[in-house]
């Protein structure tokens, strides 16, 4: 599955949960991750969505590391399963 398709298809069930979900674009920031996600509890968390076979690209890994070592939560999703599994976990 083509990661704009599984994005649309995550951010879609996540609408239908509750979830607020954002574009992330931080044009001065390249890397950052793909959307922000807040659950109706106040939870907030971001997604990088990937294909199958997507890597992540050096300057992602080291956008995903800033924002962990500052306690965000950041997930990696390259299946419609595992979208599906974060979001009723949380």
């Amino acid at each position: 599955m083509l990661e704009k398709d599984l994005e649309k298809k995550i951010v879609t069930k996540a609408k239908q949960l509750g979830f607020l979900s954002y574009k992330f674009v931080s044009p001065s920031n390249r890397g950052v991750p793909d959307r922000i996600f807040i659950s109706k509890t106040g939870k907030v968390f971001f997604i990088e969505f990937k294909s199958a076979k997507g890597k992540l690209t050096k300057l992602q890994e080291k956008k995903i590391s800033e924002l962990t070592t500052n306690k965000a939560d950041v997930f990696v999703v390259n299946s419609e399963e595992l979208g599906l599994e974060i979001l009723t976990k949380l």
